[in-house]
């Protein structure tokens, strides 16, 4: 659901066209660390020849994620072009071009298997009057995720349920007309924590989190910081740990494609990528089957999406934005929050 509530200052943008480093968003090749012990370097288990011998340092990398691609990186680096060739036909790669590109076809491809395997983008609908008074209380109506795989760039799966609101029971004209939810849909749906009990239920079906590593991704910030931490506080409910970081494809989008704040918005967003917004504006899913199509765009485009916005939790639920320099890491394993006391 759109909300013109600003964000906070983005990273710098960067051009996508070389290896991304280590927790670069669409970055630069990686550096390699200062020559200081000596060790053999393997892709895949296989030690390679005494020609790719690199040398690093274990004070140059706070964290194992931060070592272990630049120690990839320089072992590709350090690879004669038949050395490539015989790695990319191992696994099944293009094995054509000139040696610069062989490389970077080969720490794309090692890139690639330390990103998510999913992405879960997650959109709310919730109650609005016109005009949006700021003293109306927004209570969460539609809960719709759209399950996106990162290696075919298809839609695997889609939940969508309508939830029943509790303090402003009935629903606007503005918000039937706007969102196309009716008063009869959220009168016979469950109440918020039930709706949320059963995606954590289809989520862990889906194994996100134990066997396949994932990421959340929504329209803005306002859908995690907003609107699911007010609706947890009203269902008293703590805030769930899964939901607490996620990539904001606003912020990512206009990183990456160098565009204006002002010209972010999902209908402008999908214009510019010469698409039309397919179903209804602002229904949930429609909302999130369109921002899948655009996350599908910045992929095939070479941007790395990754986390870029997170809730501080310890600072009364305060929008904090994710440095591009930290390494990816997969989203908690969803769980039922607590209750609050």
């Amino acid at each position: 659901m759109e909300d013109e509530q600003t964000l906070q200052p983005g990273d710098k943008a960067v051009a996508p066209a070389r290896w991304a480093s280590p927790g670069s968003e669409c970055g630069d090749e990686a550096q390699r660390p200062n020559p200081e012990k000596k060790q053999w370097c393997r892709l895949d288990g296989q030690e390679t020849k005494a020609s790719t011998l690199i040398t690093s340092s274990a004070n140059d990398f706070s964290d194992p994620v931060y070592k272990e691609i630049a120690i990839m990186n320089g072992c590709i680096n350090r690879m004669s072009k038949e050395e490539l060739r015989a790695k990319l036909s191992e696994f099944k790669l293009e094995t054509t071009g000139v040696k610069d590109v062989l490389k970077k076809r080969l720490k794309n491809y090692y890139k690639k298997l330390n990103y998510y395997d999913y992405i879960c983008i997650i959109d709310f609908e919730a109650t609005c009057e016109e005009g949006n008074p700021p003293e109306f209380i927004h209570e969460i109506i539609e809960f719709s995720v759209v399950l996106l795989n990162t290696h075919t760039l298809e839609i695997e799966d889609t939940f969508q349920q309508y939830v029943r609101p509790e303090i402003n029971t009935q629903l606007s004209d503005f918000c039937i007309n706007l969102t196309g939810i009716t008063q009869d849909q959220v009168d016979k749906a469950d109440t918020f924590p039930q709706v949320l009990k059963k995606v954590i239920d289809w989520m862990k079906l889906k194994e996100l989190g134990t066997k396949y590593k994932y990421s959340i991704l929504t329209d803005g910030s306002w859908d995690m910081s907003k609107f699911l931490n007010i609706q947890c506080q009203l269902s008293r409910l703590k805030y769930p740990p899964f939901a607490k970081k996620w990539i904001s494809i606003r912020k990512s989008y206009g990183n990456f494609y160098k565009v204006p704040r002002s010209q972010i918005k999902l209908t402008i967003m999908l214009e510019k990528l010469g698409m039309d917004y397919d179903g209804w504006p602002h229904s949930g899913l429609d909302d999130s089957k369109n921002v899948a199509r655009i996350a599908v765009r910045m992929l095939q485009d070479g941007c790395e999406l990754r986390v870029n916005e997170k809730i501080g939790l310890m600072h009364a639920g305060q929008l904090m934005s994710v440095s591009s320099s930290l390494p990816i890491e997969g989203t908690p394993a969803p769980q039922m929050p607590h209750s609050r006391k």
